[in-house]
């Protein structure tokens, strides 16, 4: 999947990974860029239109659904991030809501556009999705089920010929982990990785020097065989 000419929709476009993915689009030639944000972006490229997106706001993901004509590219960028020791419920239910149900919400808006073009979704999400970091259980859990969607949705749409990827990157230098000291990547970085594993056809796409150290690791190890086993039950129950 090259972006040459293509349509994508981007989520959390306003900042970090989410921005730094909308630039990299246009660089790559895209036709048309739908930034999806809490409130319009304002964009110089005329090939950018802002969408007022608001993951947990069912009424704007149903309208925003409505107002793209046509979709090859949905990627799945918008999340939370917090601190939280899983005392308080309200945390968890807020991680959920916006990094699992969100995502769900705004695939499910966009499906038959992208079963149309034969398409690829791209969720964005961590390496906390497969080993939790324990300052952030909320998150980690609410990433951990996002991946846990990404495999599901990877083999029930192969058959429409719509591709799943999850990204799972490490460390970034955004705003959301603006205060930890630890080494992170830059955003452009990761956004030219994200996008140079979906024209590879990834499936999981590691952008950055800390989650390529499991990368090979994890295509040949026993969580994608098993992934790869249980997505034959739903090629079998299709024959």
């Amino acid at each position: 999947m090259t972006l040459s000419d293509k349509t994508v929709l981007v989520t959390g476009a306003n900042r970090g990974i989410g921005k730094a993915l909308v630039e990299e689009a246009l660089l790559r030639g895209a036709q048309r860029v739908y930034a999806g944000t809490r409130q319009a972006l304002a964009h110089e490229d005329e090939r950018v239109t802002p969408l007022v997106l608001d993951l947990t706001d069912a009424a704007q993901v149903r309208r925003a659904g409505e107002a793209v004509g046509s979709l090859d590219v949905l990627i799945n960028n918008a999340g939370v991030y917090g601190y939280d020791d899983l005392t308080d419920r309200a945390a968890l239910e807020q991680q959920l809501a916006v990094n699992l149900f969100g995502p769900l919400a705004v695939t499910q808006a966009f499906l038959p556009r992208l079963v149309e073009s034969r398409g690829a979704i791209v969720n964005v999400l961590s390496l906390a999705a497969v080993a939790a970091v324990p300052i952030s259980p909320a998150y980690s859990i609410s990433k951990a089920a996002a991946f846990s969607l990404t495999q599901t949705l990877r083999a029930t749409l192969a058959g429409q010929g719509v591709d799943v990827h999850a990204v799972l990157p490490g460390p970034v230098d955004t705003d959301m982990v603006r205060d930890l000291d630890i080494p992170k990547s830059k955003p452009q970085s990761v956004a030219r990785a994200i996008l140079d594993g979906l024209d590879r056809g990834e499936e999981e796409i590691f952008p950055d020097p800390y989650s390529q150290g499991i990368a090979e690791g994890w295509d040949k190890g026993v969580a994608k065989a098993l992934e790869r086993q249980n997505a034959g039950l739903v090629a079998a129950a299709n024959q």
